[in-house]
């Protein structure tokens, strides 16, 4: 399925066509603030495994993201964070930023990393966020496969190449070349793990 929403009014039909599909095992590909994501319910353990295989690696070692609403969902799936960490992520997100941090209980076992953390974004994008709160938990995310960056900006493109993959694929216009800046704030300091398209360095206090 092939459904264009508007980038910024992302018509209501189509948002609970996309999450009746994602509740019932889909996998999607979609539109962030930087790049296409390949995103899935983050409860559907045989989507989890699909995006795997479309990915070609072992969910024990993959690394995927939490796509969330708003700060709300932190409480839920990320262990107790400092005021200064807090106004931090306040301060930056929406944005092109993936925060990693302790993960919670409520993270499922299969995307908990090896080192009991787990990975957040909030995009500064409305079509991800309309439908992570209709939802109404968070998204599983991660990269498409490959390395055709160029190509992965362009829906009609990523047609081609996934639509026999994924159930969805979300037009939500051209896509960014960069990824999120990745920053792990589970030690004293924060450290980037990657360099993307979040300004670096971000005040921490």
């Amino acid at each position: 399925m092939f459904l264009h929403l508007h980038p910024d009014n992302p018509q209501e039909r189509n948002i609970r066509t996309i999450t009746e599909t994602l509740l019932n095992g889909g996998v999607m590909i979609y539109p962030t603030d930087t790049i296409y994501g390949l995103g899935c319910d983050i409860h559907q353990h045989k989507a989890v495994e699909r995006i795997c295989r479309i990915k070609s690696f072992d969910p024990a070692k993959a690394h995927f993201s939490f796509i969330c609403h708003d700060l709300g969902s932190l409480s839920q799936y990320t262990k107790s964070i400092s005021t200064p960490l807090y106004r931090l992520l306040k301060s930056h997100l929406p944005g092109p930023y993936t925060f990693i941090l302790p993960a919670s209980k409520e993270v499922p076992k299969l995307l908990k990393s090896r080192k009991n953390t787990v990975g957040i974004r909030i995009p500064d994008n409305n079509i991800a966020r309309s439908i992570v709160k209709e939802l109404g938990h968070p998204l599983l995310s991660t990269s498409l496969p490959g390395e055709m960056v160029e190509e992965y900006t362009d829906p009609e493109l990523i047609r081609d190449r996934f639509e026999k993959q994924v159930d969805i694929i979300v037009d939500g216009g051209i896509g960014g070349m960069i990824p999120s800046t990745v920053i792990d704030c589970t030690g004293d300091e924060p450290v980037v793990i990657r360099q993307g398209a979040g300004i670096w360095p971000i005040e921490y206090a």
